[in-house]
């Protein structure tokens, strides 16, 4: 994955076959953790939530995001290494739980960026409520509060407990916090919904300081909808 400074994405990562990745309460309080150890140091956490059978997060990319090193001849971006540690060594906890082997989720993570679009809608607002309103629309819980592993409970005052950079939130998205709680109710319009997940690919040939060429996707390609 490629990240370019203060730029914001969506990041999501399903469970292979969209099975489950998450089998009892402290699954999700120990991949909670490990966002706390691996994520929020290397970006601003913007919003997140963990569904049974996959993930979100929306992030604001920093210094530590873009960042890169170089292993055996090859630049990696050590933001996208962390995701990697996260979901290996969580997939090794996991595998250990239930007795079993293999892919715990899919091989791709995406990360999307919002900054694309020659537009004057705010995406990441959107995509910030659509993250909020997924255990909502897959019929998890009746009201955004009940669901304990997202943080709208952050934004809404429901949990003490923080991830979320919310000064940078508040200023990045124009956040009214009085108004948050209604607003997460809102249905978002299909066409915008749809901008979030489908969007054009365009995979660029970029040249590094040193010359190689390495390639990465500015906006990548999938469906609209929430996530099953």
């Amino acid at each position: 994955m490629h990240f370019e400074k203060d730029y914001v994405y969506h990041i999501y990562k399903r469970g292979n076959n969209r099975q489950k990745i998450f089998f009892n309460d402290k699954n999700y309080i120990f991949f909670l953790a490990k966002i706390q150890k691996y994520i929020i140091s290397n970006c601003e956490l913007l919003a997140y939530c963990l569904m049974p059978n996959h993930f979100h997060f929306l992030i604001q990319a920093n210094d530590s995001t873009v960042k890169t090193v170089e292993k055996a001849g090859i630049e990696q971006n050590m933001f996208s290494e962390s995701i990697r540690i996260l979901l290996s060594s969580y997939t090794q906890a996991i595998n250990k739980q239930e007795n079993r082997t293999g892919s715990l989720f899919t091989q791709n993570t995406k990360a999307k960026s919002l900054n694309y679009f020659p537009s004057k809608i705010d995406y990441g607002l959107i995509c910030f409520n659509y993250i909020h309103q997924n255990p909502l629309q897959g019929g998890l819980v009746d009201k955004l509060e009940d669901w304990p592993y997202s943080s709208f409970k952050e934004y809404t005052g429901f949990t003490v407990e923080k991830l979320c950079n919310q000064d940078v939130t508040q200023e990045l998205l124009d956040l009214n916090l009085s108004e948050l709680y209604l607003q997460s109710y809102s249905m978002i319009d299909e066409k915008n919904l749809k901008h979030i997940w489908y969007l054009a690919v365009a995979r660029l040939n970029t040249v590094s300081k040193d010359g190689r060429k390495y390639y990465h996707n500015r906006c990548g390609s999938g469906w609209f909808g929430y996530c099953s």
